[in-house]
């Protein structure tokens, strides 16, 4: 079986089948969509943030979609520099 939308780092579960006899096909394309947004994040992948973090902490990493959320100078990677409460441009 493939898994589904490898595009996208984020999960989110699906709803749980009503019929006990789709449980099982569940589960396996439940494991497969963590594995394949786990082996994004692995790689280095970064989904466009629209919003900013509401509670960011010193390090954290974002790819910012610069119109919805623009921290700095628009479109980038950006990371969060806890001593001066800024985002920082990377690039």
């Amino acid at each position: 079986m493939k898994a589904t939308n490898l595009g996208s780092a984020n999960y989110v579960p699906a709803t749980l089948p009503t019929d006990a006899a789709e449980l099982q096909r569940f589960f396996i394309s439940e494991l497969q969509r963590i594995s394949a947004a786990i082996n994004l994040i692995g790689l280095g992948h970064l989904e466009k943030t629209t919003t900013a973090p509401i509670k960011p902490r010193d390090g954290d990493i974002r790819y910012a979609d610069g119109i919805s959320w623009n921290p700095g100078v628009g479109t980038g990677i950006y990371y969060y520099k806890g001593a001066t409460s800024a985002w920082v441009l990377l690039g």
